[in-house]
């Protein structure tokens, strides 16, 4: 399994209410329920126009595959090569 990025443009989303949010991580946890390969929702950062979400996965197809499936945007999908961190330098 690998972990994966996504950015997805979503103009306005930084606006959303809790209860937008609410709704759409419900979308996205019943299409991952509903999945026929194995693939798993960490966390996304929400900025004004866009979410940059943490997947882990076998593949990116696997994300696209949600990304159809749930109806929300993948316009940019990259593979973590590693993961650094302030320690890193140590």
């Amino acid at each position: 399994m690998s972990k994966f990025i996504i950015e997805r443009n979503m103009p306005g989303v930084g606006q959303s209410t809790a209860q937008d949010m609410k709704e759409a991580c419900q979308k996205s946890n019943e299409t991952l329920r509903n999945m026929s390969r194995p693939v798993q929702w960490q966390q996304s950062y929400v900025t004004n126009d866009k979410l940059y979400c943490v997947y882990i996965a076998e593949n990116k197809d696997v994300v696209k595959e949600h990304a159809a499936k749930s109806g929300f945007p993948a316009d940019r999908i990259e593979e973590v090569k590693t993961i650094i961190d302030p320690t890193s330098a140590e």
